[in-house]
Formats: C-alpha cells, structure tokens, sequence
C-alpha cells in the first residue's frame, strides 16, 4: 500500500507575500535614509523603523513557513535574497553617508556574495548545511545597522561606540563563519558525500534537511 504523498505548498501563500513585501520595503527604505542626505531628522527615524519592519517580516516568514509547512523552493530562493538585499543595502548606505568605513562594508559584501556562490559550486556534491553560527551573525549584522541607523545626538554619543562595537563584532562573525563554509564546502567537495546522513536516511532526507535549513542560509 503506497503512502500517501502531501501536495506541495502553493508559492501564491503567507510567508512568500511577507518575503516579496521586505523586498518592496527595501526602495523606501533607501529613499527615507539618503533623501535628506542621512541628516538625523524625521526620514532617518522614517528608515531605521522600515529596516525594523522589513526584519521582522524576515522573521516571521521563516516561523509561519515552518509551522504551517509553507516551505517552497520560490520561498528559499527568495528569501536569502531578500535578505541580503536589505543588510547590503544599509551597509553600502551607511557607508555613502560617511558613517561607516567602506572596507568594513566591503568585506561584509563580498562574504555574503561568496558564501552564496559557493553553495551553488558544491551543490553537486552535497547540501552544505547551514550553521549556528550563520544566524549569530545575521542577528549581529542586523543589530549593529540598526544602532548605526539611530539619530544620535551629541547627548547620546554613547550610542555611536555601542554601534561601533557592535559592528566590529558582527564583523569578526562574519569572517569568522565565511571561513568556516569555506572549509566546509573543501570537506564536502574532497569527500564527496551527497550530504550528511542523505544517503543513509532515504530519498527524503534532502527535502527534509532543506526545510530545516530554511532561513538559517548563513
């Protein structure tokens, strides 16, 4: 007796939407942080609460997308994109305005560009898992903009060198984690396994490891 085999979940639902409306958030906020030249005024908090909007959506996307098994191949395309066009956005920004070093954004850039190319050369030879690491430095980066993001006053200068800190900690995890991939997808390339556990635990285990790896890309 076959078993029965679950419908695949439409790309027309919640989380998706969620994930196109952070893309769509992504023009606005650009326009709210340079159309007065990043100045602290009203467009500067007008920007800081989009990026903690569109975050959000980043989120609850991924929750609602577990827990209703709404998971879709358009969904962990779309995703990390959306991401990383958010994170990269900011950077290069906060960098425009002079508020952040280019090369701090540069190295994030090219990080995030690379680890995302070099899943697609592994593939072949495997799903190069995601790690803890990978949200850690998400949760990071995302922090860090945010503070940056802040109008500071010279009352409030505290928060410049929490912003600071908190992006050359971000900065140290991104490394940090771009290099741990890095020896992960050699490991995977020289051995290669289709994925850990995969050949052991049936056909279904690519599907099952690539919904637990939704949005924990890294």
């Amino acid at each position: 007796m076959s078993e029965t085999v679950a419908p695949r979940p439409s790309n027309w639902n919640l989380p998706n939407a969620l994930t196109l409306l952070r893309i769509v958030l992504v023009p606005f906020f650009i326009w709210a942080f340079v159309a007065d030249g990043g100045a602290y005024g009203q467009l500067r908090w007008l920007a800081a609460a989009l990026f903690v909007v569109a975050i959000y959506t980043d989120k609850l996307d991924g929750d609602i997308a577990r827990a209703r098994g709404l998971v879709t191949n358009f969904g962990k395309i779309a995703d990390p994109i959306a991401d990383k066009l958010l994170i990269g956005s900011a950077l290069v920004m906060l960098s425009v305005v002079g508020e952040l070093w280019w090369w701090v954004t540069i190295v994030m850039l090219v990080r995030e560009l690379g680890i995302t190319l070099l899943r697609f050369v592994v593939i072949r030879y495997g799903v190069m898992a995601a790690s803890k690491g990978g949200k850690l430095k998400t949760v990071m980066q995302t922090l860090a903009i945010f503070v940056y993001l802040l109008p500071v006053t010279p009352a409030h200068s505290w928060l410049s060198i929490l912003a600071l800190v908190l992006m050359l900690a971000a900065l140290a995890v991104t490394v940090v984690t771009g290099v741990d991939y890095v020896l992960k997808a050699w490991q995977l390339r020289r051995s290669g396994r289709i994925g850990a556990g995969l050949e052991s635990a049936g056909p279904d285990s690519a599907e099952r490891a690539s919904t637990d790896d939704y949005k924990e890309q890294g």
